[in-house]
C-alpha cells in the first residue's frame, strides 16, 4: 500500500530545499508551479482542493521570478502554497466549506495571506483553496459541504479534520507546505493522521483578520508542512503584530523561528542535543483511552528524546477530561455569535423563494449551513440565552481558566508536554458519522491547550494499526513556539518519520 523509496523529484523536496534551487537558478518559480499543478492534476484524487485558477498561479509564479531576477532573496520566495478555505483571497473564491459562501470572493486577502504573498509578503505562489471542514467544525473534513477530502495512506479514511485538504495535500505531495487553522486541534490532528507536520502557535501570534470566524476566543492560523524546519520558514512569514485589524494580536515583533534550527542541521545531532529538557507526560493521556498501537509509537518516540539526552517527567493535568465539554460550549456559543450574520440580507446565500422576511431567514439558514453548523448554533444560542448563561457558559470559562491554570502548575516541573495527539489513527470514512459525540472525542489530547492558548504541535511519530500515520504531540508555554520547533527539529534529524510519504 505505501511506499517509501527515496528519489530527488522536486515535489519530495522540502522548503529549504527549494528555495535554494529557486536562489541558485537550478528551477524557475514559474517551473516549480507547473510541476506542481501537473501533479495535482494527476494526483488529486483526494478532493483536497476546492478551487484553483491556473492563470493566476502562473501570473504570481511570473512575478515571483521577477523578484528573483532583480537580485531579492528570501526562504519561501518563489515557492507554491495553497490556503485553507477559512482564509478570504482575492484571486480565488472562499467558501469555508459552506454552501452559505458558494462563490463568495473577498475584496481583499487576509493577513496570512498577505504576508506569504507575492505582491508584498514573503512570496509564496498560491495554488488554490484547500478542503475544510464547514466553517472549520470537524475532526474528519466529512463536514465539508462540497466534498469529503481522503487519507492519502488510505482512500478509504478520513484525513483529519477540519485542515483535512490541507493535511491530505501537503502528504501526498501535491503542494510543499499549506496553511491551516487549529481551535480544538484542527492543524495537529490531521497532520498526525496524514504524518506531516503542523504547529499551532500561542493565541495570538498569528493575525486572524481575514479568518472567516468560528470560534473567536481560540482561533488560530499555523503552517503545515512536511517538517518542523518548514513549519519555522512559514511561521517566521505568517506570525507578528496586526493590531490595527486583528485586536487580538499579540504587540510581538516577529521572530525568526528557522535560524536555530539552521544552525542544528549544519552542526548534525549528537547524543546530548537536548540535554537539560524535561518533557512531562500527563498520566491523563497516557489511560486506557488511547489506543494499544498509538501508545506504541509514541512511547518509542519518547525513547529517542531520551537518546537525545531529554529527562521524562510524570505530571497531571486533571482537568483533561473536562476539556471536551468546555470546548463544547465556548465554542458553539462563539459560532452561534459569529455565524449569525450570515442571514440571507447581509452575508451568505439567499432562498430563491419565500413569502415574507422571516421565512427568507429560515429557508436560506436552512439551505445555507450544513447538520453540524447548525447543530453547534443551536447548542451555542441555547447556552448563551436568559436563564442557562450562568449554568453554562459563565460556568465554562471559569474551568476554562482552571485548566490554563493546570498547565502552569506542569510547567513549573517540565519544559515541554508530550503524549499523543489522537486516540486512535485515522478512521473509516462514516465510522463516526451517526455519532457527532465521537467525532468529539478525537479531540480529547488536543482542546485542553486550545483553550489554555498554549503553541502546541503535532510531529511524524511512526505508524499504527493498518499502516497509518501517528503523530506525537508536542505543547509548550505560551510564547515557547521556538523551543517547540528546537525539539521536533532535533527529533527530525535523528529519524525519517516524517519524510515517508504515501504511493502516489
Amino acid at each position: 500500500m505505501n511506499s517509501n523509496t527515496p528519489n530527488t523529484e522536486l515535489h519530495d523536496l522540502g522548503l529549504s530545499e527549494l528555495s535554494v534551487k529557486l536562489s541558485a537558478g537550478e528551477v524557475s518559480s514559474l517551473e516549480l508551479t507547473d510541476h506542481f499543478l501537473a501533479r495535482i492534476a494527476a494526483h488529486d484524487n483526494l478532493g483536497a482542493f476546492l478551487a484553483q485558477d491556473a492563470d493566476v498561479s502562473r501570473a504570481q509564479a511570473k512575478a515571483a521570478d521577477q523578484r528573483l531576477a532583480n537580485g531579492e532573496r528570501g526562504p519561501l520566495l518563489g515557492i507554491p502554497l495553497a490556503h485553507k478555505d477559512v482564509f478570504v483571497t482575492r484571486d480565488f473564491p472562499t467558501t469555508a466549506g459552506s454552501k452559505m459562501l458558494e462563490n463568495y470572493r473577498s475584496p481583499f486577502d487576509a493577513t496570512v495571506v498577505n504576508r506569504l504573498g507575492v505582491d508584498q509578503g514573503a512570496g509564496m505562489v498560491t495554488l488554490g483553496k484547500l478542503n475544510c471542514d464547514e466553517f472549520a467544525m470537524g475532526s474528519g473534513n466529512e463536514n465539508s459541504a462540497y466534498k469529503p477530502a481522503l487519507n492519502p495512506w488510505d482512500h478509504s479514511r478520513i484525513p483529519g479534520g477540519s485542515s483535512g485538504g490541507s493535511a491530505a495535500a501537503v502528504a501526498a505531495r501535491l503542494l510543499p507546505a499549506a496553511t491551516g487553522t487549529d481551535t480544538g486541534g484542527s492543524i495537529r490532528q490531521p497532520a498526525s493522521l496524514c504524518g506531516i507536520t503542523g504547529i499551532k502557535p500561542t493565541y495570538g501570534r498569528c493575525s486572524r483578520y481575514g479568518m472567516v470566524a468560528f470560534a473567536s476566543s481560540l482561533d488560530q492560523a499555523g503552517p503545515m508542512a512536511r517538517s518542523a524546519l518548514d513549519c519555522a520558514l512559514m511561521l517566521s512569514a505568517m506570525a507578528g503584530p496586526d493590531l490595527d485589524r486583528d485586536s487580538t494580536s499579540l504587540d510581538m515583533p516577529a521572530t525568526d523561528y528557522a535560524a536555530d534550527l539552521l544552525v542544528q542541521s549544519a552542526s548534525g545531532i549528537g547524543n546530548n542535543s537536548l540535554k537539560g529538557l524535561r518533557i512531562g507526560l500527563p498520566r491523563q493521556f497516557f489511560g486506557a483511552g488511547c489506543a494499544p498501537d498509538v501508545l506504541a509509537a509514541v512511547h518509542a518516540a519518547l525513547a529517542e528524546y531520551e537518546k537525545l539526552g531529554a529527562k521524562l517527567v510524570d505530571i497531571d493535568l486533571p482537568l483533561t477530561e473536562l476539556s471536551i465539554p468546555v470546548y463544547y460550549v465556548i465554542a458553539p456559543a462563539e459560532a452561534s455569535s459569529n455565524l449569525s450574520r450570515f442571514d440571507g440580507v447581509r452575508y451568505g446565500h439567499r432562498a430563491a423563494q419565500y413569502s415574507d422576511l422571516t421565512e427568507m431567514y429560515k429557508k436560506s439558514r436552512a439551505e445555507g449551513f450544513g447538520n453540524e453548523a447548525k447543530r453547534r448554533i443551536m447548542i451555542g444560542a441555547y447556552v448563551l440565552s436568559a436563564g442557562y448563561y450562568d449554568a453554562y457558559y459563565l460556568k465554562a470559562q471559569k474551568i476554562r481558566r482552571l485548566i490554563a491554570q493546570d498547565f502552569q502548575s506542569a510547567f513549573a516541573k517540565c519544559d515541554i508536554i508530550a503524549g499523543p495527539v489522537s486516540p486512535t489513527v485515522a478512521w473509516k470514512l462514516g465510522e463516526k458519522s451517526a455519532d457527532p459525540v465521537a467525532n468529539y472525542l478525537a479531540d480529547i489530547y488536543t482542546l485542553s491547550s486550545s483553550l489554555a492558548g498554549l503553541p502546541g504541535m503535532s510531529v511524524p511519530a511512526g505508524f499504527g494499526a493498518h499502516g497509518m500515520p501517528v503523530g506525537l504531540q508536542l505543547i509548550g508555554n505560551y510564547f515557547k513556539e521556538a523551543q517547540l520547533l528546537g525539539a521536533a527539529h532535533q527529533f527530525q534529524l535523528a529519524t525519517d518519520w516524517h519524510q515517508r510519504a504515501p504511493q502516489a
